[in-house]
């Protein structure tokens, strides 16, 4: 069975009509496959243009508004057909694609077209409307020299299984919130006519305008999607003249994934083998039937020893020594190739803990909360005028017959109308009742809340003489300043918590591997990976085809690139992780206010766990509370792994010392 545009043959109804046909294999042909799918064969876009079958680069343009875009689109299209005209390779029609929005929003089909015919004065029979509804292009051959069509209007019955090579010009003036769309619809004016590159550069080109921000947040690394489907940096940079886009998508420029190796070898096994070998592997090792007593054993990725010797204790003994040789060869094709985790190599960093209520738990601020005596009635319940005012001092008009015209003019303090009449329902208990649900907090009983709320008003009305109606008027900014107070307060507690857990010379700190940060294979699966660049990461645990993005500057001339090139660099490395901030996953330290994720960690090849913090140059000598505090931590976990870790924060210059250098002196204990 052949399907094309296999994207969209993913339904229950399109797998219940393969099973019905039971084919003996299907193939599928798309731009933009499925997560995991099977792929056979993969095109790229160099391949595309080495054979000239594409146009490259794309000129992407960004308008600030939608009929903007659709006037500079019009422009085009007519500086191509001029160039058309000089062009002897064949005959060429430039067309414009209109992407128009739905029919519940302000630039509809209908829209689009009036606004075509009666402001930019496009003679209507240049116009073919292409829609679930009205599909003009059905009896139309774009290709024919009579043909007079020159824009077309869509809004989504373009996105797929459509070509025409004389397409040249993406105008959308839609909000595109799918990445798989936006390729879609910008393939539209890709194909290169002929599949023939033109003597002309303008018309080796393809050309988008664009009304909707939201699209050019899809396209702006647009040259990394590039360099990451085969060609080179400057290859990439010659292909796109507008670099501060992102086309965030899984087809044509999405990056080629590197193929997991898989070991297979077909034995004849007894069903007592196969069972024990099932029960020894397990998920390591799928096993297939293949023909009379025949099976398949397959290993993705790492062939590990204990895998291997399950395996070999159910191959019978003829075939021993075949197995034996092929696994020695796989190992040594694959094995060297695959990252430390892909080999499942171990790696933990130790977690911090603390000795709360006679026991080492693990250090964090809301555990020491839970023991910590803090109470939200401790606190006094009052809001100074510096922390809350009313001021009503907004600017009202009075509209009036001044003789036999209309006149307004200023309200003056006098006339205007006092709004501190009492209302009823406006009252202490049911005005309590409201900020309650306003700013309830998990930590904070109710019945405790619901007291220092009345509190709270009772202060501002009967201390500072507040009207209850005002306060009523005032409530939503009145709910917003008890809740940035109580959440002040709370902090208070938790820095107080902090310091007599972990800072206080009483306190007792440690470290625990089995509480620890287990880092795993796919731990940054949903994270943006760093762009393909020049210097190769060997080192990086997941490997080099899955750093997480570095802050800032995304390349190998960023701060943080360069603090990661000079860990890799060390002999003392064995391997390091790029560690993400706010990652569940992640290795993590607790902050007074939050928690401190360093941003690499690395190991050691004397087993050493080696935690680096880049202090970016906009920080270099400064003095601030929050580095500090991140100092103080990460010293305090150096000192509680009794020589089982290491902390080191990292400047691009130092006494005199580099990155390389200050990382150095952190492994070998000497001071900068």
């Amino acid at each position: 069975m052949i399907v094309d545009e296999a994207h969209n043959a993913m339904t229950g109804l399109s797998r219940e009509m393969q099973a019905r046909v039971n084919p003996c294999a299907i193939v599928e042909f798309t731009a933009t496959p499925q997560l995991n799918s099977n792929i056979l064969h993969n095109v790229t876009a160099q391949e595309l243009k080495r054979e000239e079958m594409i146009k490259l680069p794309i000129v992407l343009s960004e308008h600030g508004d939608w009929r903007s875009a659709i006037s500079v689109s019009i422009a085009t299209r007519a500086a191509l057909a001029e160039k058309a005209l000089l062009d002897t390779a064949g005959y060429i029609r430039p067309i414009v694609l209109f992407q128009a929005q739905p029919r519940d929003e302000e630039v509809t089909v209908e829209i689009l077209k009036k606004h075509l015919i009666e402001t930019e004065n496009i003679p209507e029979d240049k116009i073919a409307v292409a829609t679930g509804d009205q599909r003009d292009l059905d009896a139309i051959d774009l290709f024919d020299k009579d043909t007079k069509i020159e824009y077309i209007i869509t809004v989504e019955a373009l996105k797929e299984g459509w070509d025409c090579s004389f397409a040249y010009v993406f105008c959308s003036v839609a909000r595109i919130r799918s990445s798989t769309a936006v390729e879609q619809l910008l393939g539209r004016v890709l194909r290169m006519p002929y599949a023939k590159r033109r003597a002309l550069p303008e018309l080796n080109k393809a050309y988008a305008h664009i009304a909707e921000p939201v699209f050019t947040e899809a396209a702006k690394a647009l040259v990394d999607r590039l360099v990451q489907m085969g060609f080179d940096d400057s290859d990439a940079r010659e292909n796109i003249e507008s670099q501060q886009y992102e086309l965030d998508t899984d087809g044509l420029f999405a990056p080629r994934v590197r193929a997991i190796p898989v070991f297979r070898q077909k034995f004849a096994a007894s069903p007592e083998a196969i069972e024990t070998l099932r029960k020894e592997a397990g998920e390591a090792v799928a096993i297939n039937a293949t023909k009379g007593d025949e099976i398949e054993v397959s290993v993705t990725g790492y062939l590990a020893p204990e895998v291997e010797a399950a395996i070999l204790r159910a191959v019978p003994d003829t075939a021993r020594g075949d197995f034996s040789e092929a696994a020695s060869t796989y190992r040594a094709e694959v094995h060297p190739a695959l990252s430390p985790a892909e080999r499942g190599e171990a790696f933990v960093a130790p977690a911090l803990t603390a000795w709360v209520q006679d026991e080492f738990v693990f250090a964090e601020t809301d555990r020491f909360m839970e023991e910590f005596p803090w109470s939200l009635l401790d606190s006094p319940a009052t809001l100074t005028e510096g922390e809350f005012s009313i001021r009503e001092g907004a600017m009202e008009f009075e509209i009036d017959i001044d003789g036999k015209k209309l006149a307004y003019s200023f309200v003056t303090e006098q006339d205007r109308l006092a709004l501190d009449t009492p209302v009823e329902g406006w009252d202490e208990i049911n005005l309590s009742v409201w900020l309650d649900r306003q700013v309830r907090q998990i930590y904070i009983p109710p019945s405790e809340l619901l007291r220092w709320l009345r509190d709270a008003i009772t202060h501002l009305t009967k201390t500072r003489g507040i009207a209850m109606s005002a306060l009523w008027r005032a409530k939503y900014p009145l709910a917003q300043k008890l809740e940035a107070k109580i959440k002040a307060l709370r902090q208070k507690g938790q820095t107080e918590a902090y310091q007599l857990y972990l800072i206080a010379p009483e306190a007792k700190t440690n470290i625990s591997f089995d509480e620890g940060f287990k880092f795993f294979k796919d731990m940054y699966f949903d994270v943006r990976k760093h762009a393909r660049s020049g210097f190769k990461f060997n080192k990086h645990y997941l490997g080099r085809d899955n750093i997480p993005a570095f802050s800032g500057r995304d390349d190998d001339s960023g701060e943080e690139a360069q603090c990661a090139i000079a860990l890799e660099s060390l002999g003392e490395v064995e391997f390091w992780l790029r560690n993400v901030a706010q990652h569940k996953s992640s290795f993590r330290l607790p902050l007074a206010s939050g928690n401190f994720y360093p941003d690499f960690v690395a190991k050691l090849k004397d087993g050493r766990i080696f935690v680096v913090e880049y202090k970016g140059e906009h920080l270099a000598g400064s003095g601030n509370d929050d580095t500090n505090e991140k100092r103080v931590v990460g010293a305090l976990w150096k000192k509680s792994s009794g020589g089982k870790g290491l902390f080191a924060m990292i400047e691009k210059e130092l006494a005199g010392r580099d990155m390389r250098g200050q990382l150095l002196d952190a492994i070998n204990h000497r001071r900068p």
